[in-house]
């Protein structure tokens, strides 16, 4: 009756239709968190686990209605947390994501202006003062609950654990220019995953091990990546560049040395998925449990390709081009400062896929807007497995990765992803369609 009096006292006596659906609101707060982590230049494997715990709470406040299991039935070491009366769980679900952030991200504080903005917002479009309040209750309530889960995942020792020092050989990853910064989050393999068994559940296929003589496989790899960056196409350099996504890019000029903020791989996976549930109009439980299972399966494909690169250590071709072959020669793309074998972005990005497929199908094309805010322009996919592969090759283009790590990195990523997909299917979770 309250909302029907101050519906009429607004439009001078004419009611309006009911407010508009919060599916409007999802991805500029997810987005919200996004910018803050970019604020915060977060490594990749971490920002996946903050977006996996942003998203966590709202996803089970979701869960129960419009037939949504509850992540407690397949999310390790989750339980289903017992929570006083919600009121409207939507909006404490949308506030939930922006209290979490706040409380989990180091710039977290940055998230208390868009928690303002957002109730300004939905005051506006006629929520009451009482069922705000109730959704702030409750997401406060349900943050405080993810947080203590999040305090538990190892997260928290890895800053006293050894100081990584890289290998003794020739065939090992060494720091590289131009920063040589060392390697980022060596004992990520640690960190608990959420869908997946164990950090060495999916263990790719052995690279090809290193040699010096030039008629060995390994020297043919490293032959095709000079040759790619000296003879790359105009397509090849934007695609590169399209999906660059690195947080540590560095921009040198004699002694000074400015950093560029850019997305990291899984934030550009996560707006991917923001996009493609706003595209289909899916409703907002569902589109909280996707963006929810696509953020828990990037944090569990970095785990798993994090536990590769440090046991492997490969050398990067930059290092390796510039003593073998050319000393003068560069990348296109800043080589990132962590072991080459397996490709990072060709194991999250057909992990992703293959969640993402199964919701939305294959056959799913989507405009992806994510680059514009770096200035590049929107890129048309006809599904998720071509943008997956895309982002897959585009590290050859870049001078960054082998093919046998793209390759294998990608068999890696369906591995895991498909096995996501039935433990989900197993659960009771069901396609979007």
């Amino acid at each position: 009756m309250k909302r029907l009096l101050l519906l009429l006292a607004l439009t001078g006596g004419t009611v309006l239709a009911r407010p508009p659906k919060l599916e409007t609101h999802l991805q500029p707060t997810v987005f919200a968190v996004t910018m803050v982590m970019i604020h915060d230049v977060v490594n990749p494997p971490a920002a996946s686990r903050f977006y996996s715990y942003c998203l966590l709470g709202a996803h089970e406040l979701v869960s129960g209605h419009s037939a949504i299991p509850s992540p407690a039935a397949f999310v390790r070491e989750f339980h289903k947390p017992e929570l006083n009366r919600t009121g409207n769980y939507q909006l404490a679900a949308l506030y939930c994501i922006l209290e979490t952030g706040r409380l989990i991200l180091p710039s977290g504080y940055m998230l208390e202006e868009e928690e303002a903005k957002l109730l300004a917002a939905l005051r506006k479009e006629g929520y009451t003062e009482k069922e705000l309040k109730a959704a702030v209750v409750a997401a406060e309530e349900m943050a405080k609950k993810v947080l203590a889960l999040a305090a538990t995942d190892e997260y928290s020792r890895l800053s006293t654990r050894l100081r990584y020092r890289p290998l003794k050989g020739e065939g090992y990853w060494y720091p590289t220019p131009p920063g040589y910064m060392e390697g980022i989050e060596p004992h990520w393999k640690t960190i608990r995953p959420m869908l997946i068994d164990s950090c060495s559940q999916f263990i790719p296929r052995p690279p090809v091990p290193f040699s010096k003589d030039t008629t060995s496989a390994f020297y043919a790899l490293t032959r095709e990546v000079y040759s790619e960056g000296r003879n790359l196409t105009e397509e090849k350099r934007f695609i590169a560049s399209y999906w660059d996504c690195n947080p540590f890019a560095i921009n040198t000029s004699g002694h000074m040395s400015i950093g560029f903020k850019k997305i990291s791989p899984g934030g550009h996976w996560m707006n991917i998925a923001s996009l493609a549930t706003a595209q289909a109009g899916i409703s907002f439980d569902k589109s909280v449990e996707i963006l929810s299972l696509t953020a828990m399966t990037l944090r569990d494909a970095f785990i798993s390709c994090w536990d590769e690169k440090y046991r492997s250590s490969r050398i990067r071709p930059e290092t390796v081009i510039n003593r073998l072959i050319d000393s003068r020669w560069q990348p296109l793309l800043q080589t990132p400062p962590f072991p080459e074998y397996t490709s990072g972005h060709s194991v999250i990005s057909t992990a992703a896929a293959e969640l993402l497929t199964f919701f939305f199908g294959d056959r799913f094309a989507f405009t992806d807007n994510t680059e514009v805010l770096f200035e590049l322009p929107e890129r048309r996919f006809s599904s998720f497995r071509a943008a997956a592969a895309e982002a897959a090759i585009s590290r050859l283009y870049g001078g960054i990765h082998y093919r046998d790590a793209i390759e294998n990195g990608q068999e890696q990523g369906y591995r895991l992803g498909q096995f996501v997909v039935e433990k989900l299917q197993k659960n009771g979770v069901r396609p979007a369609r």
